[in-house]
Formats: structure tokens, sequence, C-alpha cells
């Protein structure tokens, strides 16, 4: 009896058989050598590289105040590897596959099936979520086996940012992806996004030696914000109130957008 009760709404949702697309999403994500490389190793690949091809990034800082002073220039860019982690898949991946599923039909067959279009947009949303938790995951661990750099000194605070950064950056890339008419358009649009956010999120001049106006700035965009957010989590600055306020708002009118927007055929 409960069976035959749940079933006709767990097809309506899309929840129907969610199991086997999101491990049929993950073959596919695994199968793509890129998506694997930018999303899981590009955090990790691009701090080392900066800790060993630029000059000074692992001599100690001596003029700057506290808390930077002692800290090297590569400590600095740990927390922003996380940020980045969470910018590469919700504007490069997220949107490409979403607009190539609608190109090539997928959300219109899968609209005639049990499963429902939803449970693509489910199943692609954990893939995608855990492939991020494995690129951040690989960041901190090369962060501290290799350049020994300080972890977070507010851990809960460092995860409710990355929390936040990751539904705002999906949230761009679902907005994209569900507007976009092709796979290489999405593609193409993220990343336009991509570096603009990588600037304000403080890739080139992280943290503390970021200038004001670009920083006032950065406040108000959603990696800005979390890189900030991120950088109070992992040296003890505080509780950012601006910064999360801005990555919900964000979250919120993405999604709200999104969902209003979205567009399951071409």
């Amino acid at each position: 009896m409960s069976t035959s009760t749940l079933s006709p709404a767990r097809s309506r949702t899309g929840t129907r058989g969610l199991p086997t697309l999101i491990a049929a999403e993950l073959r596919l994500f695994l199968r793509d050598p890129g998506n694997v490389f930018f999303v899981l190793a590009f955090p990790t690949v691009l701090l080392i590289g900066m800790g060993f091809a630029i000059p000074g990034m692992r001599d100690p800082i001596t003029d700057l105040p506290e808390p930077w002073l002692g800290l090297r220039a590569v400590d600095l860019f740990v927390p922003l590897m996380l940020c980045v982690a969470t910018a590469t898949a919700g504007l490069t991946t997220v949107p490409s596959y979403l607009a190539s599923y609608r190109e090539t039909g997928v959300l219109r067959r899968m609209a005639t099936t049990p499963m429902r279009p939803q449970g693509v947009l489910i199943a692609q949303a954990v893939v995608q979520l855990a492939a991020v938790a494995v690129g951040c995951a690989l960041a901190l661990l090369t962060a501290r086996l290799v350049f020994d750099a300080p972890m977070a000194q507010n851990p809960a605070l460092a995860l409710l940012v990355l929390v936040l950064a990751t539904t705002a950056m999906f949230g761009i890339g679902v907005l994209i992806g569900g507007l976009a008419s092709k796979g290489s358009t999405a593609s193409g649009i993220g990343m336009l996004i991509y570096f603009p956010m990588l600037f304000l999120a403080g890739l080139w001049t992280p943290g503390p030696m970021m200038p004001d106006a670009v920083e006032k700035v950065a406040t108000y965009t959603p990696l800005g914000a979390a890189s900030q957010a991120m950088n109070d989590a992992w040296f003890g600055l505080g509780m950012p109130w601006v910064q999360l306020v801005v990555m919900a708002a964000w979250t919120v009118l993405l999604f709200v957008i999104a969902a209003r927007t979205f567009r399951w055929e071409v």
C-alpha cells in the first residue's frame, strides 16, 4: 500500500530512478578529461604553479600588518582556491551540460519518462557538488602537505561560506544553461564571466593587496564576497555579515530568475 501511494508522487517530482541517473551522470562526468581536470585538479595545479613558479610566493610577508605579517603570499591563496573550485564548476561545466542536454533533446525526451527532466537537474547538481567537494579537499590537502599552509581558524564559517559561494555560482550556471541555445554558447558565456569573477575574487591581487576601490566593488559580487568572507574565516578576522548577505541575496535572485526563464526545449 505504501509503495503504490508514494510511487505516483515520486514519478511526478522526478525522483524515481534518481540513483541510476546520478550514477549515469557521474560516469559521463568522469569520461570528460577536461571537466575532470578543471573541476577536480585545476585549483590544486593553480596553487602549486603559483607557489613554485612566482618568485617570493613562499617568502614571509614583512610589509603588511597583522594578521598578514609573517604569513607567506601562498598562504593567502589557499582559501581563494576553494572559491576557484566553486566558480569552475558553476560557470564552466554546469551551464555547458544543461544547454547541451536541451540542444540534443535529452530534456525533451526525459519529459516522456517517469523521471521527468527535473531529475537531470538534481542528478547534475549532486555530481557537480561532489566534484567541488573533491576539488576543495585536494587543494587543502596539497596546501597542507606541500606548503604547510595554515588551515581555517573558523572552520564552521568557512564551510558556510563555501556553501553560499557554491549555490551562488551554481545559480549563475543554471541561469546561463537555462537560456543558452547551445552547449558551446553556454560555455563561452560562462568563461566570459569566469575570469572577471576570478579577478574580483583576488586571484591576481589577493586579500590585503587588493586596491580599495576594487575591493569595494568586489564585496558586492558573488565570488568577490565569497573570497573576502573566506579570508575572514581563514585568518580569524570576524564575522563577514555583509558578504554573507550578499552571497545569500545573489543565490535567491539567481535561482528565482533561473526558475522563471529556464527553457526545457530549444
